[in-house]
């Protein structure tokens, strides 16, 4: 009789700790609002409407697609499958100089086929976009590219808005291990109960 009552009990405990709901509420009320993406992208967007209100920045891309922009991202996204998620993978080019602009860089942004500081001192010189291009042996357009990242990487006039928009990111990221890790250890200790009473052993 006790044995059943034992039992019971853990099956009681097994549905409980299976149940989802019962595993992720805790984590809010430790860890405040555990938020999803939509409301991720509604915090950034909100930030990229500031600064595309201050004149910071000039694109096609509205605020909430800069979000998705940002989220696509850090979830390692590149920029055609960013543009393909934003509806339109045309947008590629839109999307790679609005990542630029916003500090997000990837190591291919800086793997140019010349010395940064000699392109630096040619753009100083006076000369046209045009003849730098010759001299450097790449296309204007792709030269404007390149000068796009270096200037973007000196330029601090985003800094306070992107360091706020990190740390959305960041409590996106703390939110989720916590999420993640408060389920796993829910989950695993489901399955031990669940193989003890399959194996007899309550």
């Amino acid at each position: 009789m006790a044995g059943d009552t034992r039992k019971q009990q853990l099956l009681e405990l097994f549905t409980s700790i299976t149940n989802k709901k019962a595993i992720v509420e805790p984590m809010r009320k430790v860890h405040g609002t555990l938020r999803d993406r939509d409301a991720v992208e509604r915090e950034i967007a909100l930030i990229m409407r500031e600064i595309l209100d201050q004149g910071y920045f000039k694109t096609k891309l509205a605020p909430r697609q800069l979000a998705r922009l940002v989220v696509a991202y850090y979830d390692g996204k590149n920029d055609t499958e960013i543009a393909r998620a934003l509806g339109d993978e045309k947008l590629s080019k839109t999307v790679a100089r609005a990542r630029v602009r916003l500090k997000l860089f990837r190591e291919l942004d800086f793997k140019m086929p010349f010395d940064q500081s000699m392109m630096a001192e040619l753009l100083d010189s006076g000369k046209t976009m045009k003849e730098i291009s010759e001299e450097l042996n790449v296309s204007p357009s792709t030269l404007r590219e390149y000068r796009h990242v270096i200037e973007q990487q000196r330029d601090t006039t985003l800094d306070p808005y992107l360091e706020r928009i990190r740390d959305v990111m960041e409590d996106r990221d703390l939110s989720e291990q916590m999420t993640r890790g408060v389920t796993d250890d829910g989950l695993s200790e489901a399955i031990d109960i669940a193989e003890a009473i399959d194996m007899g052993e309550f």
